[in-house]
C-alpha cells in the first residue's frame, strides 16, 4: 500500500525513468521468472500503465502535427506504449487463457506506438496485419482448390517470405548502427550535461531502436497467438466424423418358443418386447434374411446333383446286396449236395 502511494506521488517524467529502469533491470535478470524478478516487473508495468494515463490526459500527441513541434523533452513520452507492451510479455503465468490475454495487451500496445511513429513519419515501414484467428482442423477428404489457386499461392508465400527476410536483414543492420551511436551518447545523457540536440537525437534513436524491436515482437506473438489459439479452437471444435456410420442400437426382446411363453415372459417384462419362434422366423423370412435364402441358383444345382449320385449310389447298393444274396443261397444248394471233406484225398491209402 505504501509502495503504490508513492507511486501516485510520482511525476509523469518520473513514472517513466522509473518504469524503463525496472525493464532494463528485469532484462539483465538471471531468472525472468523468478519471485524477485516478477515483482520488479509487476512495479513496472503500474507505473508506465500511469505514464501511458498522464500522456494520454496531457495530449501530448496529435495527428497532424510535425515532428518539429513536439518538443524533445516530449519524444521519450512516445516510447511509453512500447516500454508497456515488453514488460507485460515478462509477466509470467500459469494459465493459457492468461498468457494470451497478455500477448492480445502488448500487440495493441506495440501497434499503438508504431501507428504514433507512422504518424510523426518516423521511419520506413509498414504496420503489422490483423493475425488470423485459428480455425478447427479441416476434415479429411474435403476438396481443395484448384492447382492453378495453389500455384499462384505458394508464389506469394515465397515472395513475401523473402521480403521478409529481406526487411529483418535492413532492421538488424540499423539496429546495430543505432545502437553504437546511443552508445556514445549514453555518458553524455547519464552526466546530465546534454544539450538540446544531443537529448533530442538520443530520444529519436531510442523511437527507432524500439521500432525495430516492436515489429520483431508483434511477429513473435502472432506465432504464438497462432499456437494458443489453434489449440483453443482444437479443444472446442468438434471431434473427428466418423468413417462409418454407427447403426441404431437394438431394441431388446426375448424370444420364447410359443404364445403362452409370450404371455408369462410379457407380464414379468413389460418393459421388454416379446416374440415367438415363429414370428421370429416369419419376420425374417419376409426379410429375405434367413440362412437358407439368397442361395445361388449354382449352389441349388449342386445339391441336387448331389441328392442324385445319393440316389444312385443307393440303387448300386441295392443291386450288389441282390447279387450278394444270389451267390450264399448257391452255396447253400452246393453244401447239400457235397459232403464235408469231399475231394479230399490226403491221408488215404
Amino acid at each position: 500500500m505504501a509502495e503504490e502511494a508513492e507511486e501516485r506521488a510520482l511525476r509523469p517524467a518520473e513514472l517513466l525513468e522509473g518504469g524503463w529502469r525496472l525493464l532494463e533491470e528485469a532484462e539483465a535478470g538471471a531468472e525472468p521468472s523468478g519471485v524477485a524478478v516478477q515483482r520488479k516487473v509487476q512495479r513496472g508495468v503500474r507505473l508506465l500503465e500511469r505514464a501511458a494515463r498522464a500522456a494520454a490526459e496531457l495530449q501530448l500527441f496529435s495527428r497532424g502535427e510535425d515532428l518539429e513541434e513536439v518538443p524533445s523533452a516530449d519524444l521519450r513520452f512516445m516510447l511509453v506504449p512500447a516500454l508497456l507492451a515488453a514488460m507485460l510479455l515478462k509477466l509470467s503465468t500459469g494459465k493459457c487463457e492468461e498468457r494470451l490475454e497478455r500477448l492480445e495487451r502488448a500487440r495493441a500496445s506495440f501497434l499503438s506506438f508504431l501507428t504514433v511513429c507512422r504518424d510523426y513519419g518516423l521511419g520506413r515501414f509498414q504496420l503489422p496485419p490483423e493475425p488470423r484467428r485459428a480455425q478447427p482442423q479441416e476434415e479429411e477428404g474435403e476438396a481443395g482448390g484448384s492447382s492453378v489457386e495453389s500455384t499462384h499461392s505458394e508464389q506469394a508465400a515465397l515472395l513475401a517470405m523473402a521480403q521478409n527476410r529481406q526487411n529483418k536483414i535492413e532492421r538488424y543492420k540499423q539496429k546495430k548502427e543505432i545502437e553504437n551511436r546511443l552508445a556514445a551518447l549514453k555518458a553524455t545523457m547519464d552526466s546530465g550535461q546534454a544539450e538540446e540536440e544531443q537529448t533530442r537525437e538520443f530520444y529519436l534513436l531510442q523511437i527507432k531502436k524500439w521500432i525495430g524491436t516492436s515489429l520483431e515482437e508483434i511477429e513473435s506473438i502472432d506465432q504464438e497467438m497462432a499456437i494458443l489459439n489453434r489449440r483453443d479452437a482444437l479443444k472446442k471444435g468438434p471431434g473427428r466424423r466418423q468413417l462409418h456410420p454407427t447403426r441404431p442400437p437394438m431394441k431388446p426382446f426375448i424370444l420364447t418358443r410359443d404364445a403362452a411363453q409370450a404371455k408369462v415372459f410379457g407380464a414379468g417384462y413389460p418393459s421388454l418386447a416379446t416374440m415367438t419362434v415363429d414370428d421370429w422366423y416369419e419376420q425374417h423370412q419376409k426379410q429375405g434374411i434367413l440362412p437358407d435364402q439368397g442361395i445361388p441358383q449354382r449352389h441349388t444345382a449342386t445339391v441336387e446333383e448331389q441328392q442324385k449320385e445319393q440316389a444312385d449310389e443307393k440303387v448300386e447298393a441295392g443291386e450288389d446286396s441282390e447279387e450278394a444274396t444270389r451267390k450264399a443261397r448257391e452255396w447253400d444248394d452246393w453244401k447239400d449236395t457235397h459232403p464235408r471233406g469231399y475231394g479230399n484225398r490226403k491221408n488215404m491209402g
